[in-house]
């Protein structure tokens, strides 16, 4: 993304942005006013791609911090996992001097993403006509729980309330004991987290072409739903409809990893030329063509509790080692159960680099996953690390000129707070 029509000069070394020194967003500045997942994650996309991000933090910091085991208060693996290329600056927007700071940053910034809900911005006076005002080229982004024009607009919004009100948990409940239940990840915050920064790189491209800022809202509800709709809108897509929706595949109760002698495996006979491959090697070669169910793919959806439950017996007859052999010969899709810990083991994560070690400058040595997406054209370079509440709190508003007795002011207003020696 280059930066002509008046976009923010990339920075130099002695801007004090530390900017990645290469990516496809390389020479965007994004000012990172969200906390927890969601919007973190967005914004860590950005960072992936190049960006420059600094995350203003509220005093006592992004919540997240508090998460999971530790080396140091406020450095939990879900931050440090959500948070890698940013720097840090503590803002406590609620004060007017952190507000006009927060708004003397947007200024200088291609980007500004929050995950408060509209209206709060609007009372922080940092709402989009506040920020337009002093940066009409700005994307402002916004991510939270629900579009503005219904009834939800105000409600406030987490992971788990997203995956109750699009269907998820209730699809739990249709493939298990009846009792709706979550995914054990943060699904939703993640998903509609790459959803915004698809979405604010195609606002990016759009300024690129045209020279116009503009305001790009992402909600959770209306973001996620296509995602679980898309598979399971089923005979409601109908109107009217033709059945209750759903996929039967993935609601089959036989959808699963399977048990060999050994252990379990993931395997997915899916196609006519997999099920031919698969029934000719157990001695079966005329099945496909003799028995109607395997006839093709749709009479195997209809009768796919059936199936699956013929896959699930003949599968509990070989090990998990034997069965991986079988499956690879034949080039039908098939891959192990794997634990946590056995991932660093993987050796396809092992020849690709897949698991980087970084010597972290307060938490030491740390393994992070690699960024899955590569550009041929625009590689990008080292990553920062994630970063200590506030740690670069002085040299981010010094890059945004701000004088030396200006952030001594900030900081006895209780603005924002200053690095404290280790």
């Amino acid at each position: 993304m280059s930066t002509s029509m008046n976009s923010p000069s990339p920075p130099t070394p002695e801007d004090g942005i530390a900017q990645p020194a290469a990516g496809p967003l390389a020479g965007i500045r994004v000012l990172d006013l969200t906390t927890t997942l969601m919007g973190p994650y967005a914004t860590q996309t950005l960072a992936d791609m190049g960006a420059a991000v600094v995350k203003v933090e509220p005093p006592e910091g992004d919540i997240v911090r508090h998460i999971g085991p530790s080396r140091h208060a406020g450095m939990g693996p879900i931050f440090l996992n959500t948070n890698r290329g940013k720097q840090s600056l503590v803002l406590d927007l609620k004060k007017p001097e952190g507000r006009d700071a927060a708004l003397r940053l947007a200024a200088q910034s291609d980007v500004l993403v929050y995950s408060l809900r509209p209206h709060t911005m609007d009372k922080l006076g940092l709402g989009y006509d506040a920020v337009a005002r002093v940066n009409p080229r700005i994307i402002y982004a916004g991510v939270y729980g629900f579009g503005q024009d219904g009834p939800y607009a105000a409600l406030p919004a987490y992971d788990d309330l997203m995956q109750g009100a699009t269907g998820v948990a209730a699809l739990n409940a249709r493939i298990g004991d009846g009792t709706p239940r979550y995914v054990p990840l943060g699904l939703v915050d993640r998903i509609v987290g790459l959803a915004a920064s698809g979405a604010i790189s195609a606002a990016l491209l759009h300024r690129e072409r045209t020279g116009q800022g503009q305001r790009v809202d992402v909600p959770m509800f209306e973001t996620m739903l296509p995602f679980v709709l898309g598979d399971h809108l089923g005979g409601l897509t109908f109107d009217p409809p033709i059945d209750a929706g759903g996929y039967a595949r993935m609601l089959s109760p036989g959808r699963r990893p399977y048990r060999t002698r050994d252990g379990w495996i993931c395997a997915m006979v899916y196609t006519d030329k997999h099920w031919r491959s698969f029934c000719a090697g157990l001695g079966m070669p005329d099945l496909v063509a003799t028995d109607p169910r395997f006839a093709n793919h749709g009479a195997r959806i209809a009768h796919i509790d059936e199936i699956l439950d013929m896959i699930a017996g003949t599968m509990a007859k070989r090990s998990t080692a034997e069965w991986m052999a079988f499956f690879q010969e034949a080039d039908i899709p098939a891959m192990p159960v794997n634990e946590l810990a056995a991932l660093f083991d993987d050796p396809h994560l092992r020849a690709t680099g897949f698991f980087e070690v970084e010597d972290h400058p307060s938490e030491g040595r740390l393994n992070r996953p690699a960024i899955g997406p590569r550009w041929s054209a625009s590689a990008t370079g080292e990553r920062l690390p994630a970063p200590r509440l506030g740690a670069d709190g002085a040299t981010v508003l010094q890059a945004a000129g701000f004088t030396e007795e200006e952030i001594a002011r900030l900081a006895a207003s209780g603005a924002t707070r200053l690095p404290q020696a280790r």
